[in-house]
């Protein structure tokens, strides 16, 4: 008896789709200031890293050195919330800006369990570290020699790290999340034009 083949494509949906998410209602997340880069001469702009607990995705958001909590509570709206929703707990460093009195508030307002980490503590050290060496790695294989473009590339080094399988899950971010890797197709292109020279970068 002849089976119908199936694409690729759909055997990765039908792989997706028989796990089990029902308790999944609420995701859980690392948050960490990964490294700082030198943006402009006497601007050193830190980075800060958002990893989900279980797909392992990344977000890299740049910041400033003199980011509040006020700040951080806008970026983490802007860059989580507006796509993700609020997490169940967050797993932080000891850093001033996750133990301030407005962040510690504004996580109870919302019902976000807190964690700080402690010394080689496991799910924070190790999984920042990680994504320190990645993303340290892929800015400086790209940045210019002075460095100061590396805030253009770290978008793309987001999708270059979420588009990769993971050791942990043998999967890529992407595929945990929406059953699929993210691809493009390699075109000709033509780098004497302004969108020629973007579409290299990617």
């Amino acid at each position: 008896m002849s089976h119908p083949v199936k694409s690729v494509q759909e055997t990765r949906i039908l792989i997706t789709r028989s796990l089990d998410f029902s308790n999944l209602s609420r995701f859980q997340m690392v948050l960490g200031v990964v490294f700082q880069w030198t943006l402009s001469f006497n601007c050193h702009c830190p980075i800060l890293a958002i990893v989900e607990m279980f797909s392992k995705m990344a977000v890299f958001i740049r910041t400033m050195s003199s980011i509040t909590s006020l700040d951080l509570a806008h970026l983490f709206i802007d860059n989580i919330f507006s796509k993700h929703s609020f997490p169940s707990s967050i797993v932080s460093d000891r850093g001033s800006l996750f133990v301030s009195s407005f962040w510690t508030n504004l996580c109870q307002q919302l019902k976000i369990s807190r964690a700080l980490s402690t010394a080689y503590h496991p799910e924070t050290d190790g999984q920042t570290e990680r994504v320190n060496q990645i993303l340290e790695q892929y800015l400086c294989m790209y940045v210019s020699y002075h460095q100061y473009d590396w805030n253009t590339w770290l978008p793309l080094a987001e999708f270059s790290y979420n588009n990769f399988d993971h050791s942990s899950t043998k999967k890529s971010p992407f595929f945990t999340v929406y059953g699929r890797d993210l691809q493009f197709d390699s075109v000709h292109i033509t780098q004497d034009t302004p969108a020629g020279n973007l579409s290299t970068k990617v």
